[in-house]
């Protein structure tokens, strides 16, 4: 393998827990709940699946529908999915929506797993090259640059900024092309097995990964390492 490409959310990075984002929220607003309250209030949001990159809804209104088949294609689609979501949950401010919204694409929001710098800069020290290809609905590049991680990424192919999102072999095929790669000789690197399969369809290989807390998954990157013993150095 010459190239390696990874999903974003729950590959190398993960969100936030669902009370430690509407606590930010809160404190961002100088808004104040009673611990119970607000221990409900986010049980309530990870249930409606407000939290992006946190669960999935158990079910989504069926006014939102179409937003949420959209929610990937672009950024005004993402926002209005999620803070549709989010506003099943009456909140002491409507603002509030909007502002928790806004901190989920923080990098204060996101914590790189514990093998993720480790495995990016091994790979760069081989020679291979990295891209990042993501179904998100915002610029995620200041996440990795906060997290000091963008040194080691070659291309980012997003679905908003590309208007078609995995499993569309078509997004792949953008990464390969940016990064002048043979899929055959590509390995897609994602823990949604619906989505990231979708780079089968062009020959590359896929290695999964469990969406876990960061504490309980400490390692499961390194077995990329062993999947690209053929990566060389480039010649001097």
């Amino acid at each position: 393998m010459t190239t390696v490409l990874f999903d974003f959310s729950g590959t190398l990075f993960r969100v936030e827990s669902t009370e430690s984002w509407l606590r930010g929220a809160l404190a961002a607003t100088g808004t104040t709940l009673p611990e119970a309250q607000l221990r409900e209030k986010a049980a309530a949001l990870e249930a409606a699946g407000a939290l992006p990159g946190g669960a999935e809804p158990e079910s989504v209104p069926g006014p939102l529908a179409e937003t949420w088949d959209a929610r990937d294609l672009g950024a005004k689609e993402h926002r209005a999915a999620f803070t549709g979501l989010s506003r099943q949950v009456p909140l002491p401010e409507e603002t509030l929506h909007d502002v928790l919204y806004d901190r989920y694409m923080t990098p204060a929001a996101w914590t790189p797993y514990p093998d993720a710098e480790p495995v990016l800069r091994e790979l760069k020290e081989r020679g291979v090259d990295v891209g990042i290809v993501s179904n998100i609905g915002w610029d995620l590049r200041p996440v990795f640059r906060e997290h000091g991680l963008d040194r080691y990424v070659d291309a980012y192919v997003l679905s908003c900024e590309h208007g078609m999102r995995k499993p569309d072999p078509r997004l792949f095929a953008v990464a390969c092309a940016e990064l002048g790669a043979d899929p055959r000789r590509t390995l897609m690197v994602g823990d949604d097995r619906g989505a990231d399969v979708g780079a089968a369809a062009l020959g590359c290989r896929v290695h999964f990964v469990d969406h876990l807390p960061v504490a309980r998954r400490p390692d499961a990157l390194l077995p990329v390492l062993d999947l690209v013993p053929d990566a060389e150095l480039p010649s001097v």
